[in-house]
């Protein structure tokens, strides 16, 4: 299966199948912990061995084991995929790892209906975790690895793509809310959503490799002879030099005496980089380390706040004992409607440049939103409430999405247009250990927070 050269509507059919795949990439995932709610409440409302309730309000500490075991392979197995990627099929690691995130959430639709002991509820659920997330990081991380080959803007719709995932699910539990669907219920929707999304997603891969534009450095034998053939008639015709004004030398000919070694060593410095190999990972990870650095900034501030602290957030005004409307629309909503929107600008602007001082030290002032959000109407012991507004609220939450999308986006673009483009999708998969890494980092740092709070 080759891929074609790219006409203008295959090239905008390439940019949605880009857009479906990074969506199908997370949406799976953010429909899982959308269903949060139904995982505690089926745990805290079995009953024991003894027939008597469970009085622990959680006694199997799901919702920190559940952020422990999706953290752990997520950053594992990004990690590995930087390493083994060349040795395994690119096709054997994207289209298995959907599969197989299939028939996980098939699994757990199934789980829905049956009646099970809690301890054989916890231990499939946490194994569940544990495959989706090691698959979905074996996934991410190799699709980041082939749009890193294509231009900026496929790299960025594909972000965008995933920030659509969230909306989607924010959506599905503002609808459960308000029509307040019992748990069960809504987590069937919540997880035959994927399932179907998954499925889709697989397909649109397997149509990817007839529409999407071949990339810079994945050319054949044949149009690499012809590409030298090409360059070596040019440079030969452009290196023509004269002697004189009248095209002609002293004996009324042309001189071709430099063009000719001129056009044999650019063909010569042609066929040395078509056969170079590609660098080594670290040698990649040295040219990428700046943006590797702020794509981690980035999530571990973004991970830090959001969801962990921004759900405490009370409504004040018109949203006021409606707790239920406010957290999905406020908090969930809008960051991941932002957020998409902060991913979607590179596509059109890219700024500060990727060799500005600027741009990292604008990565690393974007934690002035923690304390920020921190500072919202939440209600803590120990932290007066400064923005209490709801509308304070949603405008910090609209700044801090949008440009935790927009950094996000432009650090993964930046990556590979950093290196050769042989090189790019090794950097495309070192990026995403780095995004699953900064990830971890918020996700720990938000345990401190939530302390402090």
């Amino acid at each position: 299966m080759r891929p074609c050269n790219g006409t203008s509507g295959n090239s905008g059919l390439a940019a949605a199948i880009i857009f479906l795949l990074g969506m199908g990439t997370l949406l799976p995932w953010n429909f899982f912990i959308t269903a949060m709610q139904y995982f505690t409440d089926r745990l805290n409302n079995m009953k024991g061995t003894n027939g008597t309730e469970q009085e622990d309000k959680d006694p199997y500490m799901f919702g920190n084991l559940s952020v422990l075991l999706a953290q752990l392979p997520l950053l594992l197995f990004t990690l590995l995929n930087s390493f083994l990627y060349q040795h395994i099929a690119e096709r054997v690691r994207i289209a298995g790892s959907m599969i197989i995130i299939l028939l996980l959430f098939i699994l757990t639709t199934s789980i829905v209906k049956i009646e099970m002991t809690p301890d054989h509820f916890f231990s499939v659920t946490m194994a569940t975790i544990w495959f989706i997330n090691m698959f979905g990081a074996v996934l991410q991380g190799s699709l980041f690895g082939l749009v890193g080959k294509q231009s900026p803007k496929l790299n960025s719709l594909f972000m965008s793509g995933q920030a659509v995932a969230g909306i989607f699910s924010g959506l599905a539990m503002l609808l459960s809310n308000i029509l307040n669907s019992d748990p069960r219920t809504s987590a069937l929707g919540y997880f035959i959503t994927p399932c179907v999304a998954t499925l889709l997603t697989l397909c649109c891969y397997f149509i990817l490799p007839y529409v999407i534009p071949a990339p810079e450095n994945g050319s054949t034998d044949k149009s690499e002879t012809k590409n030298e053939t090409n360059i070596c008639e040019s440079v030969t015709l452009v290196k023509v030099k004269f002697n004189d004004d009248s095209g002609l030398d002293t004996n009324g000919k042309a001189d071709f005496t430099k063009s000719d070694s001129e056009a044999c060593e650019k063909l010569d410095e042609f066929k040395q980089e078509s056969t170079e190999e590609k660098s080594t990972v670290p040698q990649v990870f040295k040219q990428i380390r700046v943006m590797a650095f702020c794509v981690t900034c980035v999530f571990a501030v973004t991970l830090s706040v959001f969801p962990a602290i921004t759900v405490m957030t009370q409504p004040t005004g018109f949203f006021k004992g409606k707790e239920h409307i406010f957290v999905p629309l406020c908090s969930f909503i809008v960051f991941n409607v932002m957020d998409w929107i902060g991913r979607y600008i590179p596509s059109h602007i890219q700024w500060p440049s990727k060799n500005s001082y600027l741009f990292p030290l604008l990565v690393v002032l974007r934690a002035i939103f923690i304390p920020a959000l921190m500072l919202c109407n939440i209600q803590s012991r120990n932290l007066p409430a400064v923005f209490s507004h709801d509308a304070a609220y949603v405008l910090i939450m609209s700044l801090f999405a949008m440009s935790s999308g927009y950094f996000a986006c432009l650090s993964m673009s930046y990556a590979t247009q950093l290196v050769k483009p042989k090189d790019a999708e090794t950097a495309g998969a070192l990026m995403t250990f780095f995004l699953a890494l900064g990830l971890s980092l918020g996700a720990g740092l938000s345990f401190g927070l939530k302390m402090i709070i």
